[in-house]
């Protein structure tokens, strides 16, 4: 006998359908809950299902973000061989049927069948300091954006009382700009104060620079004050939500710099970083993400596995004589590697930075090929440098 068991995880609770061999279910389908209790009732049923089939089941199971970690961790703790499946192969195989029906039960029992059909590969979990990193460089990610947003809604509530501002500092969201626009938000509260005052405040803010500089901004300040359309006061709300807006950012900015820190100094640790930074146009936040999102180079035995684990491999279309001609990338896999990959070939395009990859790319835009096109084939060119230096120990080497 086979056995598996297909687990259909959902958000704190799982359902469960068994099979002794290809075929044939054992028992009629449950669900248990992902407290200690009914993973322990869970772990009675598996061991159950060994003793009737003779033989420890595997399980198999989607990935679903986080909703799986608690089962995945049990499983790991006790011992149990399972296979993690990538979403879109289980729902690829789930279309087979003729009959369109999606419920718990019948999800379960697909993964079950699946694992009869598919030759699968016991999945490998990183190591925890790879998922340290991972959860580190993800998180930065996460807050990243939510910082533009931040910054978005900021700009907003500037363009309805203070306007002119924007064209004042050269970096609005510096400690500088919103400390003195926290103490100074309309343009009535600027004509209000003399330059000298205005300098001094500013000079307070822990800038290092010179009192006439400090003068000069002071001056500038007075002009855009002068030009502003808003000059009297028009809704106590814009203010409360200005000031909510800058203590947003000044928050945002400590917990990405600590983040940072954080991240910078466990990626040290990994030989692969190293090689990795050695591409010229990859920089640390870089490097970084696509450490951890690689993971252990040994699970990918070819590079092609990589670039398809990256989702930047080109699907393929043909159907009798037709063959399509224009293929988009199949943009399964890691989103985060992709977006990783893809900045480093423009970073390193830029400024001449990576001769190698600007030759690379010029080739294939004298073939012929559009921009964007050229710079995923270059995405492509690099996950086989990146596939090559972590395999053979080595640093790039530029032209």
């Amino acid at each position: 006998m086979d056995p598996v068991i297909g687990l259909d995880i959902a958000k704190g609770e799982s359902q469960v359908q068994a099979f002794l061999q290809r075929k044939e279910a054992y028992k009629q389908s449950f669900k248990f809950k992902h407290a200690l209790q009914g993973l322990h009732a869970f772990y009675q049923f598996y061991q159950e299902v060994e003793r009737v089939s003779g033989r420890p089941p595997a399980v198999i199971f989607e990935s679903t973000g986080h909703y799986h970690e608690p089962v995945l961790q049990f499983l790991e703790e006790h011992g149990i061989t399972y296979y993690l499946i990538n979403p879109v192969v289980s729902y690829e195989a789930r279309k087979t049927s003729l009959r369109k029906v999606k419920t718990d039960k019948i999800d379960a029992f697909h993964l079950g069948e699946l694992y009869y059909k598919e030759d699968l590969e016991v999945f490998q979990k990183k190591t925890e300091q790879f998922l340290n990193l991972r959860q580190l460089t993800r998180q930065h990610s996460a807050l990243t954006d939510s910082y533009v947003e931040i910054k978005l809604q900021f700009q907003a509530a500037l363009d309805q009382i203070f306007p002119e501002y924007h064209g004042v500092f050269s970096d609005l969201y510096g400690s500088l700009s919103l400390n003195t626009l926290l103490q100074y938000p309309t343009s009535s509260d600027i004509q209000n104060v003399s330059q000298q005052t205005l300098a001094k405040e500013m000079r307070q803010f822990g800038a290092r620079r010179s009192h006439e500089c400090f003068l000069h901004k002071a001056s500038q300040l007075k002009d855009a004050a002068e030009r502003n359309p808003f000059q009297y006061p028009i809704c106590q709300g814009q203010f409360i939500s200005l000031r909510l807006y800058i203590q947003m950012l000044f928050q945002y900015q400590e917990h990405l710099s600590k983040l940072k820190e954080e991240i910078d100094a466990l990626a040290k640790t990994f030989e692969e970083y190293g090689l990795i930074r050695s591409i010229p146009g990859i920089g640390n936040k870089i490097a970084a993400t696509i450490t951890s999102e690689t993971g252990n180079i040994d699970q990918f035995n070819h590079p092609k596995k990589l670039v398809a684990y990256a989702g930047i491999d080109p699907s393929v279309f043909e159907s009798g004589k037709f063959k399509a001609s224009i293929n988009c990338i199949t943009k399964r896999g890691s989103s985060r590697l992709r977006q990783a990959l893809y900045t480093a070939v423009q970073c390193g395009l830029a400024k001449n930075r990576n001769k190698k990859l600007i030759a690379f790319y010029d080739r294939k835009r004298n073939e012929g090929k559009p921009h964007k096109v050229a710079v995923i084939a270059c995405a492509n060119k690099l996950v086989h440098w990146i596939h090559a230096m972590l395999k053979h120990q080595e640093v790039f080497v530029d032209q």
